[in-house]
């Protein structure tokens, strides 16, 4: 592992491998660990590089609103990574598109894995679940305690909390942790463990989607892409998959049954070969020179990020 400063933050990342470069955005449930297989494997033929987003992993902690689509940008900056293929996860692929909008001479495809999207709103019923999950979890009280940040956090909670939400997102509907490879769920756990128990203890912190969020502009996103689907999670985070598959001319969409929603963990052999061969199926990058994220025009008012609760970060 090293750290990079990015002029606003330091984040930690990874990086292997020589070649077009390929940049791992990790979900929201996760850290770049997600990504131990597709890094490994897709080092032999690329140069790769995963990272934790601020305020994640072993990256530095962070107060107040942060866009992460723009600590993307930066941190392909300070790596002197001028174009870059961008495979995200869960609201890591949102980022990455979010960046291929922002800077499209900057990202020469998308893979979008079980994808979140800017400006989405969620239907009522995904929100009042995840709710229910996390009340289920962790009393109300101490629950609006820890969302405040700064708390002093009960290892139970966060025990109970990532155990309830790794059932509801990382499985899906009516699926048991016996449906997973045991070191997948393993790994899940550990991840969420670190996630709530940093994220209840740290400054309160939240994410924010550009001004022009993605979901009226699928149109404009004009590099090749690939969307995966896991067609065991929860049909509502299935339905912005396919709004992708739909809204983005060109874009393919692979189905992986029996998986949810994070097929790097769950089917790393699986998906590792479609990225592979999606990745490989293409031309390498122009060699454009690098750009300053910094000097881009973008003073906009920014979104807040649009949750109904903290809990369900897909």
């Amino acid at each position: 592992m090293a750290t990079i400063d990015t002029g606003t933050t330091r984040l930690a990342y990874d990086e292997a491998g020589a070649g077009p470069a390929v940049v791992l955005v990790h979900a929201g449930v996760a850290d770049r660990r997600m990504w131990d297989h597709q890094f490994a494997e897709l080092a032999r033929r690329h140069r790769v590089v995963r990272y934790d987003w601020r305020g994640h992993g072993d990256s530095a902690d962070h107060e107040g609103p942060v866009r992460h689509h723009e600590d993307l940008l930066a941190l392909m900056d300070a790596l002197g990574i001028g174009e870059a293929a961008l495979v995200g996860a869960s609201f890591g692929g949102a980022y990455a598109v979010d960046a291929a909008l922002y800077a499209p001479e900057r990202v020469s495809a998308l893979a979008l894995v079980c994808p979140g999207m800017s400006g989405y709103v969620w239907p009522e019923v995904f929100v009042r679940t995840g709710q229910q999950m996390a009340l289920s979890a962790v009393p109300r009280e101490r629950l609006s305690a820890y969302r405040a940040g700064g708390a002093s956090v009960d290892p139970a909670d966060v025990a109970a909390m990532a155990e309830a939400q790794a059932r509801f997102m990382v499985l899906g509907p009516g699926r048991s942790p016996e449906e997973m490879p045991t070191e997948a769920w393993d790994l899940s756990l550990l991840m969420l463990r670190e996630m709530f128990a940093r994220r209840w203890a740290s400054p309160a912190n939240h994410a924010e989607w550009p001004e022009r969020p993605a979901v009226d502009r699928l149109h404009e996103v004009g590099v090749p892409t690939l969307v995966v689907k896991g067609l065991s999670e929860v049909p509502q985070v299935q339905a912005v998959a396919d709004l992708y598959a739909k809204g983005v001319r060109g874009a393919r969409l692979l189905e992986l049954p029996e998986t949810g929603h994070l097929p790097s963990v769950e089917r790393p052999g699986e998906l590792t070969a479609a990225l592979s061969e999606f990745l490989n199926a293409r031309r390498p990058p122009g060699g454009r020179a690098q750009i300053d994220a910094r000097t881009r025009a973008d003073a906009s008012p920014r979104t807040p990020f649009p949750h109904g609760f903290e809990e369900v970060t897909p």
